[in-house]
């Protein structure tokens, strides 16, 4: 069974990886219209999918890609193609939707249940560099009681998650429209940039 040095260098990896305060502006941005309950429900959600699918890798991970023939680089050039996606969403669309928002936002159960798992807990959450660093961490952790910690660090890493999302939602109350709109576009710029890097280091690892 990993030590305490190995076991906290494992959860200082997945916590720099999956990254919540970078997260938590983005959730911001992408439950823009949404009262305290649905952003709640989308949190609650995203982060169940997100350890669903981090902890299906820390179990299975190599084995999982090696079945399909699926590369870490492929996979970091798929997850940043569609985080570019979904940033020219953020910078572009937002505008006519707070034009078309005269009334009060019309939310949707599958609305919900769609942002929670895309893209909030993939690839956000759960995204290249975290299902690599978990893959790359169950080769550490083997064994019954490697794997428990494992996926007892990756729980802990996704509950952090889930707070920060929970505190971001009382930040946006001092945002307001304006700044929420600004912020929309500014972090849709950032988002392109990191999915251009991702592809970027994809492809490089891929040719190399």
């Amino acid at each position: 069974m990993p030590g305490p040095d190995a076991v906290f260098n494992a959860f200082v990896t997945l916590l720099v990886t999956v990254d919540p305060p970078g997260l938590a502006p983005l959730f911001l941005a992408l439950t823009t219209g949404m009262n305290r309950s649905e952003r709640n429900q989308v949190g609650v959600r995203a982060a169940i999918i997100g350890f669903g699918v981090l902890a299906l890798f820390g179990v299975a991970g190599a084995a999982i890609l090696s079945v399909f023939g699926i590369t870490l680089p492929a996979f970091r050039v798929a997850g940043g193609l569609l985080l570019f996606f979904i940033a020219f969403e953020m910078i572009f669309e937002r505008r006519q939707e707070r034009h078309e928002r005269s009334a009060e936002r019309a939310i949707t159960r599958d609305m919900i249940h769609n942002i929670a798992a895309f893209p909030l807990a993939i690839p956000l959450i759960a995204g290249p560099g975290a299902i690599s660093a978990t893959v790359l961490l169950s080769g550490s952790f083997k064994g019954i009681a490697g794997t428990a910690t494992l996926l007892a660090i990756l729980l802990s890493t996704i509950v952090l998650t889930y707070a920060v999302f929970v505190l971001a939602e009382r930040i946006d109350r001092f945002l307001g429209e304006t700044g929420r709109s600004i912020l929309t576009r500014l972090l849709g710029v950032i988002l392109a940039a990191l999915a251009v890097q991702f592809v970027a280091d994809g492809v490089k690892a891929l040719f190399s």
